[in-house]
């Protein structure tokens, strides 16, 4: 049978003759410290064949039959590296800890058709995957998306399938955007107008042009403390850590609007903003403030177990400040000379509280300015400038340099693209990403902890949005992170193509590497193919190419 190929790329991989086959008597076993991933391996073969498989735990594989899939520890792999071994009788995965077990299971998955990514049995079919040796391990720790669920709200199910695709593609970690001007979308206990008032907006602005009218509907909508439990759980089961963000000191005006005591002078906005942008409206630089602020961070720590807690720092306009007789006489205070020193203050305040309660700072690079936090880790979203600056302090670094990897910028000049904002951000620019600056030495170069992209959601309302901004683009993302050595575009391009039978099967609606399907296309633009017919069709004969 043909060998399919594999997305991320691998390392290694050799294949042999023969092939596995599922049937009703394979079963699955695994050691107590992979039971997850042959969890998920379970369930995936279930949903997709119907074959209910069996499973057993075992520290020593001594109820192992012979034959089947098992999943044993080593703990001489490295972290997230897996070997794989598929023959005709067996499938054996190898890892150090459940990460690498995830890795393992997505990759068996590739060997199999594309149909094994189905949410509904596929009946009829025959389950066969060739025989191969696959090893395997990422170039980066952290191979992950920013998804902002503020600018449109991101229901929970939805949140919990991009996490699904994210592990589809091996990528780790799903930072999620909480607040900002436009919305407050995580429940505090201790202040719940935050949500009651913060949550929901009177309209959102349609278009990405200055002045661009608002569409006269309310917005909204926020996760419960149990809903972000949930969240966090499923994408621990999947391999996936999700790193909150609360923004300070500026994209504030929701949280202002909630509790006006919070803002700098007596103009407290009386809802979040329905435009997009950026806000005057900061957080005054109060004690009460920082206090309410380390409070909320409080109560986020307690549901987010991750070692990261972005507390943004982007985009702060110091006009509010600089105008404000009391944040004058604050800085005063405070022996600050400027503005830039006072946002710095706050953010060292804040970032302390974090350390004290166990937490590693993370904010965008313009936490640079007025001099770096100590001990936090910067993403880089301004090209390679604040990277280069903050690996040669020292400091951590996550790439996402906007004119890359941001999956909302348009991928063509296509006058069908659905809203035609940012630069133009084709596949190929996306898998040129590469997180380490050249410039940078080895030691240096040690502080990149890998990257991600993001997606802002201003111009996303719908999961069928989220489909179009983020994929095939991040296929790219998640290879250029997980791969090492030369990539080469001419090679991935048709292991993409092969893909996207997976993506059809997983029920994703991606932008055709053509350009927009005519259901994705902006209201009365013609583009091509002229018809949906023609678009399934072409869509039909990729997947009966591939087999």
């Amino acid at each position: 049978m043909p060998s399919p190929t594999l997305l991320p790329r691998a390392q290694s991989r050799n294949s042999t003759e023969g092939e596995f086959e599922l049937t009703s008597q394979t079963t699955v076993s695994t050691h107590p410290a992979l039971l997850q991933p042959a969890l998920r391996l379970q369930e995936r073969l279930r949903a997709a064949t119907g074959l209910v498989l069996p499973l057993t735990v075992d520290d020593d594989g001594s109820r192992d039959q012979g034959r089947g899939i098992r999943f044993d520890l080593d703990t001489e792999l490295e972290p997230e590296a897996f070997d794989l071994q598929v023959t005709p009788a067996t499938v054996r995965v190898s890892a150090s800890e459940a990460r690498g077990g995830h890795w393992a299971m997505q990759t068996l998955l590739q060997l199999f058709p594309p149909a094994i990514h189905r949410h509904s049995p596929a009946r009829g079919m025959r389950w066969a995957a060739p025989a191969t040796h696959v090893r395997d391990a990422p170039r980066f720790g952290w191979r992950g998306a920013m998804l902002d669920v503020v600018r449109h709200f991101t229901p929970a199910r939805e949140v919990r399938r991009f996490i699904d695709l994210l592990a589809m593609h091996r990528l780790n970690t799903l930072h999620l955007h909480l607040t900002d001007d436009q919305g407050w979308r995580i429940a505090i206990d201790r202040y719940p107008l935050l949500t009651e008032i913060g949550g929901w907006r009177p309209e959102s602005q349609v278009g990405a042009t200055h002045g661009s009218p608002g569409d006269g509907r309310p917005h909204g909508g926020f996760y419960t403390q149990d809903d972000i439990r949930e969240i966090v759980s499923y994408a621990a089961d999947r391999g996936v850590t999700v790193i909150p963000e609360i923004e300070l000191p500026g994209h504030a005006q929701a949280a202002v609007a909630a509790y006006p005591h919070l803002g700098v002078g007596q103009n407290a906005p009386a809802a979040p903003w329905t435009k997009w942008g950026i806000n005057p409206a900061v957080f005054n630089a109060e004690e009460t403030t920082i206090d309410f602020l380390t409070n909320v961070l409080d109560e986020v720590i307690d549901l987010f177990p991750s070692e990261y807690v972005c507390i943004g720092g982007d985009e702060c306009p110091k006009v509010q400040w600089r105008e404000d007789p009391r944040t004058q006489e604050r800085m005063r205070e405070l022996g600050l000379h400027d503005e830039e020193q006072l946002q710095s203050w706050f953010i060292g305040r804040i970032a302390e509280h974090l350390r004290s309660r166990g937490k590693k700072p993370l904010g965008w690079d313009e936490i640079l300015e007025g001099g770096l936090v100590p001990g936090a880790s910067v993403l880089s979203w301004r090209g390679r400038v604040g990277a280069l600056a903050a690996a040669r302090a020292g400091h951590d670094v996550v790439a996402c340099p906007e004119d890359t990897v941001y999956l909302d910028y348009r991928e063509s000049a296509l006058p069908t693209e659905p809203i035609p904002v940012g630069t133009v951000t084709t596949l190929e620019t996306v898998y040129s990403f590469d997180p380490v600056p050249a410039e940078l030495d080895a030691a240096e170069a040690r502080h990149v902890l890998g990257g991600q992209a993001n997606l802002w959601t201003e111009h996303i309302d719908s999961a069928r949005g989220l489909d179009y901004r983020a994929f095939p683009r991040l296929c790219a993302v998640a290879e250029a992170l997980w791969t090492d050595g030369e990539r080469d575009f001419d090679e991935f391009e048709p292991r993409l193509i092969e893909h996207l039978a997976r993506l059809d099967a997983a029920g994703v609606e991606y932008r055709h590497p053509d350009g927009p399907r005519p259901w994705q296309q902006r209201p009365g633009v013609e583009g091509r193919p002229s018809s949906v017919e023609e678009s399934a069709a072409h869509l039909a004969a990729i997947t009966a190419n591939i087999g």
